[in-house]
């Protein structure tokens, strides 16, 4: 049923990029006492409680939804509202700061990608290209199969990548890019 969802939602709202990259077994660890700095307040009126991670704005939910109520929750609460893709090592240092210091004792959230229909094909919900990743070592190890589709961070190594089942309730991290309310704003 979650593979469904998943084509329904690629079909109605965007399919993404279809590159698939190497692992980043270069990229530093972050560690929760490592003192990390929140980002900045978004500087977008009524959004003074997300965050700015690149030209995006993010929040942090706390209220464990499956996958797909994950990304509709993030539709409903902002304009051009998806769960959250990451695109470079800061962003995802960025956002793992953001669930460091609001959830230390849980820090496993969903974060916007996704497996397409079991092709080793992996994509950003929101449309976005794929060309960033940091998996967990041996990560993701269910591609071509409908175990496990669905993006999380945090699971076995602080500030890397999974992959688990769509239907797992997590706690999430919503996105959109500051330049959709700007435009929405500026339509009269």
């Amino acid at each position: 049923m979650e593979s469904f969802s998943f084509l329904l939602i690629t079909l109605l709202f965007g399919s993404g990029s279809f590159l698939t990259m190497e692992r980043d077994e270069a990229a530093g660890h972050t560690s929760p006492s490592s003192g990390c700095v929140l980002p900045k307040a978004c500087p977008m009126t009524g959004y003074e409680d997300w965050y700015k991670v690149g030209s995006r704005c993010v929040k942090y939910f706390s209220n464990p939804l499956n996958f797909s109520a994950s990304e509709f929750s993030c539709r409903s609460t902002a304009p051009g509202g998806h769960l959250v893709s990451v695109h470079n090592s800061k962003a995802n240092g960025d956002v793992l700061c953001i669930v460091i210091k609001l959830n230390p004792r849980n820090l496993r959230i969903w974060i916007g990608g996704f497996e397409l229909f079991q092709s080793g094909k992996f994509i950003w919900i929101d449309g976005s290209f794929w060309n960033f990743q940091i998996w967990t070592r041996g990560e993701p190890n269910h591609m071509y199969t409908s175990l496990e589709e669905c993006a999380e961070m945090n699971w076995k190594e602080i500030g890397r990548w999974n992959y688990d089942s769509c239907y797992v309730k997590k706690n999430y991290i919503c996105a959109f890019k500051q330049n959709v309310i700007l435009k929405l704003g500026s339509v009269k």
